[in-house]
């Protein structure tokens, strides 16, 4: 089941001897995606819409901090969901370019578990580890 969607899409099942990334494969994290992407766009303009509708201005200063601290959470999370579209969007032309799947860092398969969790992960579980724990350590 895709992370942000609403409408369930089940993970994919590999045959035994399946090819990693045939075109069945490739088809269904695109469908995978899509769906999130499409699912984030109902979000920023639910959130416009609301924001426009829910425009007050309230005579009291803790009213107007509220509202517009409630509004830059809104904004930082639809930022944050607009670079994830940006993301999906790259993931989308890596899978049309036979691309997608692979490790950016040693080349080898990230795994079709490691994708359904994370659809657009560019790096498998061995080096996203090694760059966390480079990341503990720079950070002492």
């Amino acid at each position: 089941m895709s992370v942000l969607s609403n409408k369930p899409i089940a993970p994919y099942q590999a045959k035994d001897g399946e090819e990693y990334m045939n075109p069945q494969q490739r088809e269904h994290f695109r469908r995978v995606l899509n769906d999130i992407k499409s699912g984030l766009g109902e979000d920023i303009d639910r959130t416009v819409h609301t924001m426009q509708e829910e425009a007050t201005v309230f005579a009291d200063p803790n009213d107007r901090a509220t509202q517009e601290s409630d509004i830059s959470l809104e904004l930082r999370n639809r930022d944050r969901e607009r670079k994830l579209i940006k993301k999906i969007d790259e993931m989308i032309s890596r899978i049309n370019a036979d691309d997608y799947g692979y490790c950016d860092n040693c080349g080898i398969e990230i795994g079709l578990g490691r994708l359904e969790a994370r659809p657009t992960a560019t790096k498998c579980i061995d080096c996203k580890s090694l760059d966390e724990i480079r990341e503990k350590q720079m950070a002492k």
